[in-house]
C-alpha cells in the first residue's frame, strides 16, 4: 500500500515538473525559475547528506509560507518589533511597546512581531489583530502564540530561526527595538550589521527605552566608547539608528526617513535612489558637495526609472543614481536625512508614508 501510494506521488510529481517545464517561456520569472530547478538537479546528483536534504526541504517550506502571506501585503509599510518574551503586562517596557505599536499602525504602517510573548504580545496589543503579523518558531518546548494573534491567518510557524528572521527582516520598513536578554540583542545587532554592511534596508532603526528608562542609553555609551573609540567601526555608525524614550520622537524617525527616500536598488554597480518627490539641480549640486566622499567615482545624478528595473509600481518616480563606494552606510543613512529635509517643502500634509 505504501508503495502504491508513493508511486502515485512520483506521477503526480512528474506531471507537475513536466507542466512546469512546458509554461517556463510564459513565466514572468522564468531565469530565476530555471535556476532554482537548476540548483535542485545539480544537488541531486551530489553526495549531501539526508539531513541536508532536511534542512532544504524545511527551509524551503518555510520560505513558501512567509512569501504567499506577505505576497497580499507588499504595498503596505511594516514595522517589525523586536524586545524580552519575559517582560510582563504591568512593566514600563510593556506599555511603552504597547504605545508605540497603537501610535504606528494609526500612521498606516502594520506591526511585526516573533509571535509570542511580553514586548511581542505588546506590540500585537497596541496594533491590534488586524493590523499584526505574527512570525512564531517552532520549539521543542513548544512557543504558544500570544493571544492577540493565536488563530489569525497572519500568524506563521517557522522550523528554522533564520527563516524567520529573514521575513522579519525583508519585509520590514523600519524596525523598533525594545529592551531584552540575548535575543534581543542579538536582532539589535544582526540589523546594525546588516544595515552596517547594505545586506538590509536602509530602513529607519529605532531603539526605545520607556520614559526615563537606560537599557539604550546605557548600550550606546558601551558603542561609543569600546567600538566608535577604539576605531572598530566607523564614527558615522551610530547615525544607522535613533535611541529614544518618546513614542513620538519614534514614529517621527520612522515616517520622516519616508518623507521624500522612497526605496533603493542596484543596478550594475549603480546605487538607485527613488524619491517621492523630484530635487531641484540646486539640491542635488548640495549632496554632492556633501557627499562626495561616498562616491566611487562619477556624482550623484537625477534619472527617471533604469531600463533594469522593470515594471513595477516605482516606475513613475524620480532618482537619484550613484557609484556608492558601498562601505560608508551611516554617511548613506546621513545622506537620506539631508534628502528628506530638502524635499520636505514639496510634501503635502497628505502624503502617506506607509504605501510603497
Amino acid at each position: 500500500m505504501a508503495s502504491s501510494a508513493s508511486f502515485d506521488t512520483l506521477e503526480s510529481l512528474q506531471a507537475d515538473i513536466a507542466e512546469l517545464i512546458d509554461r517556463l517561456p510564459t513565466l514572468k520569472n522564468q531565469q530565476l525559475i530555471k535556476q532554482a530547478l537548476a540548483t535542485i538537479v545539480r544537488l541531486a546528483d551530489s553526495d549531501i547528506e539526508r539531513l541536508d536534504w532536511k534542512i532544504l526541504s524545511a527551509a524551503l517550506a518555510d520560505m513558501e509560507r512567509g512569501f504567499q502571506l506577505f505576497y497580499a501585503y507588499r504595498h503596505i509599510r511594516k514595522v517589525t518589533i523586536f524586545g524580552s518574551a519575559r517582560l510582563a503586562p504591568e512593566t514600563p517596557e510593556y506599555h511603552m511597546a504597547m504605545q508605540f505599536a497603537q501610535a504606528v499602525t494609526k500612521l498606516g504602517f502594520m506591526v511585526m512581531t516573533g509571535g509570542g510573548g511580553g514586548i511581542m504580545q505588546a506590540g500585537h496589543e497596541g496594533a491590534g489583530r488586524e493590523n499584526s503579523f505574527g512570525l512564531n518558531i517552532q520549539l521543542p518546548f513548544e512557543q504558544q502564540a500570544n493571544p492577540f494573534i493565536e488563530g489569525d491567518s497572519k500568524l506563521i510557524h517557522f522550523k528554522y530561526f533564520f527563516t524567520r528572521k529573514l521575513f522579519l527582516l525583508k519585509e520590514s520598513d523600519a524596525v523598533a527595538l525594545f529592551p531584552g536578554g540575548f535575543g534581543t540583542q542579538d536582532e539589535a545587532f544582526e540589523c546594525m550589521t546588516l544595515s552596517q554592511t547594505g545586506k538590509f534596508g536602509p530602513v529607519p532603526l529605532v531603539l526605545i527605552d520607556h520614559p526615563g528608562g537606560d537599557y539604550w542609553r546605557s548600550w550606546s555609551e558601551y558603542i561609543d566608547q569600546q567600538l566608535v573609540q577604539k576605531g572598530l567601526v566607523s564614527p558615522e555608525d551610530p547615525s544607522l539608528y535613533t535611541i529614544t524614550d518618546s513614542v513620538d520622537v519614534a514614529c517621527d524617525a520612522i515616517t520622516r526617513f519616508y518623507q521624500v527616500y522612497h526605496s533603493s536598488r542596484y543596478v550594475g554597480d549603480q546605487l538607485v535612489i527613488r524619491l517621492t518627490t523630484d530635487l531641484s539641480e540646486v539640491e542635488v549640486e548640495k549632496l554632492n558637495a556633501n557627499f562626495s566622499d561616498i562616491l566611487v567615482k562619477g556624482k550623484i545624478e537625477k534619472s527617471q526609472a533604469l531600463s533594469q528595473e522593470g515594471q513595477d509600481e516605482t516606475l513613475g518616480l524620480p532618482r537619484l543614481v550613484l557609484y556608492f563606494n558601498q562601505r560608508d552606510l551611516g554617511r548613506l543613512y546621513q545622506m537620506i536625512a539631508v534628502i528628506n529635509q530638502m524635499g520636505v517643502h514639496t510634501v503635502g500634509e497628505t502624503g502617506h508614508p506607509e504605501r510603497k
